[in-house]
């Protein structure tokens, strides 16, 4: 299916970011290996999401343009769709929950997606956006569970092997695993001996024990922070995932809070809980077996970097107030 990611490369190429390959010496040094980290955090909308919605509308037959698409998201697949839509000339709906980052809300409004806002559930999405498409004749933009979405996903990994050459491990986050069904194709495509490795939440471990048990399990109201990856797999995803990826790893949520301070303070990147879960994963695997990781070239997939930034900011304002009183 190599072919699939190179062909949505070409669809899309004129419309995202060669997102940059970044590297820290300091991390190298740490893990005694070479570590590329992908950096999707620099991807118009702000996340890898854009890959997956520009190859998914632009494929669209006319009709469907005409009607509308409609997409569900707690933010980053809502933005993508929102931005492309606008882009293409196309009307986006977009179905949110309520509990969506007011960051990503406004990102999404901001590039003229009309959102509708649903309960909390992930069942709520879905339920909300098959009553708008029997209303109005919508085409549903999937945000993982679509082969064009994954496909477009994929170019990431694809752009990051063909810039470094060769890659042994790529440690990626799995939501719903769009993201890293992409990325397996698209790895294992170029380099069929590499090994993909998923990095979940602990408290949204809901792919660890589908991959564990051959069957998928839904997930029910996970409370963390990476919120990008509260989403259940899909047959799609699944099926993928259980073809090309090795294993699937958990990390806490302090663990990842770690990787995102490790990211912001030693590279000054900005990335999100879910783009900093890869990383996690890299500590904890560091720790229990580092002599795996030992001299392979390993690549990491940042996946975003939409992140509310109003209580930072609100505290430096009160540095600001407090340093002219005194």
């Amino acid at each position: 299916m190599l072919e699939e990611i190179e062909a949505a490369y070409r669809r899309i190429q004129k419309y995202i970011n060669k997102t940059p390959v970044m590297t820290s010496r300091t991390l190298n040094t740490i893990m005694v290996t070479e570590i590329f980290l992908k950096c999707e955090n620099f991807q118009r909308g702000g996340a890898f999401k854009a890959r997956g919605a520009f190859n998914s509308l632009i494929q669209l037959e006319l009709e469907q343009k005409v009607n509308g698409v409609i997409a569900h998201s707690s933010g980053n697949h809502a933005q993508a769709v929102a931005l492309a839509a606008k882009e293409l000339g196309i009307k986006a709906t977009i179905v949110m929950p309520k509990n969506a980052p007011p960051v990503k809300k406004a990102a999404t409004q901001g590039y003229g997606g009309e959102i509708v806002e649903c309960g909390n559930n992930p069942t709520d999405r879905s339920e909300k956006t098959e009553e708008l498409i029997k209303k109005h004749g919508y085409t549903l933009i999937h945000p993982y569970n679509y082969k064009p979405t994954i496909y477009g996903a994929g170019t990431a990994a694809y752009e990051l092997v063909k810039e470094i050459n060769r890659v042994d491990l790529v440690l990626a986050p799995i939501g719903g695993g769009g993201l890293i069904s992409g990325t397996s194709i698209a790895t294992k495509g170029l380099c069929p001996e590499a090994k993909i490795i998923g990095v979940e939440p602990q408290n949204a471990d809901d792919a660890y024990r589908s991959f564990k048990d051959g069957k998928i399990y839904p997930s029910i109201n996970p409370s963390t922070i990476a919120d990008g990856l509260r989403t259940s797999l899909g047959d799609i995803t699944f099926e993928i995932i259980q073809r090309n990826v090795s294993e699937i790893i958990t990390v806490s949520e302090e663990q990842i809070l770690d990787a995102m301070k490790f990211l912001w303070e030693r590279m000054k990147l900005v990335v999100e809980p879910s783009g900093a879960v890869p990383l996690a994963g890299l500590f904890v695997m560091s720790k229990e077996r580092s002599q795996y990781l030992k001299g392979k070239r390993i690549g990491l997939i940042l996946s975003g970097g939409n992140i509310d930034l109003t209580t930072f900011f609100s505290f430096i304002e009160k540095q600001i107030d407090s340093s002219i009183v005194d």
